[in-house]
């Protein structure tokens, strides 16, 4: 796995747009897609989810990708229910009798996402060096 850089070694306005302006852009989509269709809805989600375990690749371990993901889950939940009540539509899927919930379920969903995506990049990094089939390791 190439060294890429973390999050937390990117510029400030790089992480104020990867992690704040991404998943708020991205949330206020799939908040007017609601109004629409709700496969289009649940296909944009997926893509959501694995953004957010992508996000996760970007930090040392579990926790920093946790941290962010919780971070950047509330921000989409947050920015969905705005554009969505912007848009003034009819949910195609329904939001529960609480509709704000949905910024709190989508924080903690964020969270477990970033933390896996986190521990899978951990994981890797910390693997050993595959060896060409049939080379011995020299002692």
């Amino acid at each position: 796995m190439s060294a890429r850089p973390l999050f937390r070694d990117r510029s400030r306005p790089l992480q104020v747009i990867t992690g704040g302006l991404v998943p708020a852009i991205f949330g206020a989509v799939v908040g007017i897609v609601l109004g629409e269709s709700a496969g289009a809805y649940w296909g944009l989600q997926a893509v959501a989810a694995i953004g957010g375990v992508l996000a996760g690749f970007e930090h040392r371990d579990g926790w920093g990708g946790a941290d962010r993901g919780l971070v950047g889950g509330a921000i989409f939940g947050t920015s969905l229910l705005v554009a969505h009540a912007v848009a003034g539509s009819h949910a195609q899927v329904s939001l529960g009798s609480f509709p704000p919930l949905l910024a709190v379920f989508t924080a903690i969903i964020g969270m477990l996402l970033g933390a896996l995506g986190g521990r899978i990049a951990r994981a890797l990094r910390e693997r050993p060096a595959e060896r060409p089939a049939g080379q011995v390791a020299r002692q």
